[in-house]
């Protein structure tokens, strides 16, 4: 089956997290998708969240050591990826994403656009799961709302 490079961020803000209306899937989704030609996962997940969303992000590492050396640097590691299995959706056969997924915070003093909305969990419980919203995005959400103040911004 074909694979496909994807990166996601999941932006975590005062235990809300942003999610953006994806018109042809029909659901709330973190902001996300495919890798360019010569671009790294994080690159990517910086540029699809200003894309989808119009803010500028931070990221929330998680990093085992980090390198600073003349032949070898350290980039930012993603906090979970995922294998996604896509169904076909009109021309496009069933595929596999490799997503890499990061966890991020606005910079200070943005709006995002109007197809985002801040989901606390209370407004997260009134989305019907796998209807209005992945499940996996749900189970991914709860563990970040419970890990978040473990997490240091870059």
């Amino acid at each position: 089956m074909k694979k496909e490079f994807t990166a996601t961020v999941y932006l975590i803000d005062n235990q809300k997290v942003l999610l953006h209306y994806h018109q042809k899937l029909d659901k709330w989704l973190p902001p996300g998708g495919h890798m360019e030609k010569d671009e790294s996962p994080a690159e990517t997940a910086r540029r699809e969240v200003l894309e989808e969303t119009g803010l500028e992000i931070d990221f929330y590492l998680q990093e085992n050591i980090s390198i600073h050396e003349a032949n070898a640097i350290s980039i930012e590691r993603p906090y979970l990826c995922l294998l996604e299995n896509i169904p076909p959706i009109g021309d496009i056969p069933a595929h596999q994403h490799i997503d890499f997924v990061y966890v991020g915070k606005p910079l200070d003093n943005q709006t995002p656009f109007s197809n985002c909305r801040w989901f606390n969990q209370e407004a997260l419980s009134l989305l019907k799961p796998n209807i209005e919203i992945f499940q996996e995005t749900l189970d991914v959400i709860d563990h970040l709302f419970e890990a978040v103040g473990s997490l240091c911004l870059k």
